[in-house]
């Protein structure tokens, strides 16, 4: 997200659009290994199930609590260093394939959040497909909005700002923390 919004604000949204065609590229990538791989396993296996679930879980406490915890800057001072280099939209398309396929936090994310919407009874490999589409889809609009608030962010991103942004994140990775600790596996 931090990339789409340096993207915006340094390059417009021509330049945005390439970083997230290769972001979404690369969360494609990532829920395609899951789909194959360690969501068939974890299909197979209760136990690896639930210890990924777990993890996950922990995960996403402990990025919680971080967000929550984060020390805040005046990130206007800043900014306009990162929004001043130019980025091609090539560029900005590699730089954020490769955030994206060499983040290991979206393999547990995704291994441990999309096969809880699997059925065990029907094709996996149709249900991982529609699930991959809507969070690409998602993520898209959600990256977008970033974008377009590029050239606003360095109001909304003082000190204050920063912090309610955090703590509004920290909050929500919470909430999916909740909810996945409360999902219990259907067994066909």
């Amino acid at each position: 997200m931090l990339l789409a919004l340096a993207n915006g604000m340094g390059g417009g949204l021509r330049r945005a659009a390439w970083g997230m065609a290769g972001a979404n590229l690369g969360s494609a990538t990532v829920i395609a290994v899951v789909a194959v791989g360690l969501g068939s396993l974890m299909l197979a296996s209760a136990w690896l199930f639930e210890a990924v679930r777990a993890a996950g879980v922990l995960y996403l406490l402990w990025l919680a609590v971080q967000l929550w915890r984060a020390p805040v800057t005046d990130l206007r001072a800043t900014l306009p260093g990162v929004a001043g280099r130019a980025v091609q939209g090539r560029a900005a398309f590699v730089r954020s394939l490769g955030v994206a396929l060499t983040n290991p936090k979206a393999l547990l994310f995704f291994a441990a959040f999309l096969p809880q919407f699997v059925d065990p009874a029907r094709p996996a490999a149709l249900q991982y497909a529609a699930l991959g589409a809507l969070f690409v889809a998602i993520d898209a609009l959600v990256m977008l909005a970033y974008a377009l608030a590029g050239r606003q962010a360095l109001r909304w991103l003082s000190p204050t700002g920063l912090r309610r942004l955090n703590r509004s994140c920290a909050g929500g990775m919470a909430a999916l923390a909740l909810l996945l600790a409360s999902y219990r596996r259907h067994v066909a």
